[in-house]
């Protein structure tokens, strides 16, 4: 049986990997990914309390699904938005978003 601290290790790294992505990339695409990166952390912290909190229930598991199913709109609103900056800037570097602005 793996212990709880082998999940919380594994969720920390990606915790940190995608906080540390987000921080230091320009690219708005490498930034959603880092994002989801942060949200995939927090689901495998839902499924693992749940299952050595509470061995017979369902519930972080199904918090961690619903967790996805927002992880899944907002990357289809956040690529839609995406692309519709780089139709009029013809770039989606997060430096050059600033030129929407006027």
């Amino acid at each position: 049986m793996i212990h709880l601290e082998y999940y919380l290790i594994v969720s920390a790294i990606m915790l940190f990997a995608g906080i540390y992505g987000f921080l230091t990339r320009r690219n708005t695409l490498a930034m959603l990914i880092s994002i989801e990166l942060i949200l995939n952390a927090t689901d495998i912290n839902f499924a693992a309390f749940n299952r050595y909190l509470f061995p017979d229930g369902t519930e972080g598991h199904f918090f961690a699904l619903f967790s996805i199913a927002i992880s899944a709109a907002e990357t289809a609103i956040a690529i839609a938005i995406m692309i519709n900056i780089y139709r009029n800037i013809r770039s989606i570097q997060a430096d050059r978003i600033e030129d929407l602005k006027w």
